[in-house]
């Protein structure tokens, strides 16, 4: 890729995202630039990327084709009125951050300019991401390609439209907070019967990971394979049974339904 690309913040996400691009020689390291407010962070940073690092934002925008504004969603009006004027023309505007659309992007710069609305997640941490993409009209085919490949470097990606993003956070953007909590409860059940903690964690971690594993790669419906697991009056259909009985399935939607409230809400305080 032919493109500078540059970071409005360095936390663990656009960590994330520097490790995918660097690892996967999307762009050489000098092709990188990175701004934060903490000078410790970006020598870090700079040590283990070799990436080029200023605290002056404008500096990184004066350099980037592809922006990424790696930042909490309440800082947004502030960096896009500090950063508006140094834009170059044709940069690829990437936001992360939950509830920010396409057009508060668009009206908080004052100007048509390409945006790209992301929702990745933190196990782009460890290489698995699972981001949902989606882009304003003016952004080429190739422009959207080379965002997807960025994002590819650390996970697997979904184009949605945006009417949909709303629902991101919800299945996969705050979701693995449930999965954590769902191997922490298994962990909790094992170690309730004699299995020490630090094995408990292990075994139930891999089952989540394992399980994962084969719906991606068989293709088939999780009712299926779950079918596959309950014998006839055995032990799996017994404890499907008691988590149907404790609305399992109606609780996760539920709390899925509230994220996706909240992030329409922080939206809307955005417009």
């Amino acid at each position: 890729m032919n493109k500078n690309i540059g970071f409005i913040g360095c936390g663990n996400m656009a960590q994330a995202m520097l490790s995918g691009i660097i690892n996967s020689e999307i762009v050489g390291c000098k092709n990188v630039y990175v701004s934060d407010p903490d000078e410790n962070k970006l020598i870090q940073i700079e040590d283990q990327y070799g990436v080029n690092i200023n605290t002056n934002n404008e500096k990184i925008v004066e350099n980037s084709d592809i922006l990424v504004l790696a930042i909490k969603p309440n800082k947004h009006t502030e960096v896009i009125n500090e950063i508006k004027k140094s834009v170059k023309e044709n940069v690829v505007i990437v936001i992360i951050g939950a509830g920010i659309t396409i057009n508060y992007v668009e009206n908080t710069f004052g100007k048509q300019i390409k945006v790209v609305r992301t929702m990745p997640n933190t196990p782009a941490l460890v290489g698995e991401g699972m981001s949902a993409i989606c882009a304003s009209s003016l952004v080429t085919k190739e422009e959207l390609n080379d965002v997807i490949t960025i994002f590819k470097s650390f996970g697997k990606v979904e184009v949605i439209e945006e009417k949909l993003m709303n629902v991101v956070p919800a299945i996969s953007g705050s979701s693995p907070a449930y999965v954590y909590m769902f191997i922490e409860a298994l962990a909790d059940g094992a170690v309730l019967d004699g299995i020490p903690r630090n094995k408990a964690y292990k075994m139930a971690a891999q089952a989540v990971l394992g399980s994962a594993k084969m719906v991606l790669e068989t293709g088939e419906h999780p009712g299926s394979l779950k079918d596959k697991v309950c014998s006839p009056g055995g032990t799996t259909i017994e404890a499907v049974y008691s988590l149907e009985k404790n609305n399992f399935r109606g609780s996760v939607i539920e709390a899925m339904r509230m994220c996706t409230n909240k992030t329409i809400d922080m939206g809307q305080e955005k417009k």
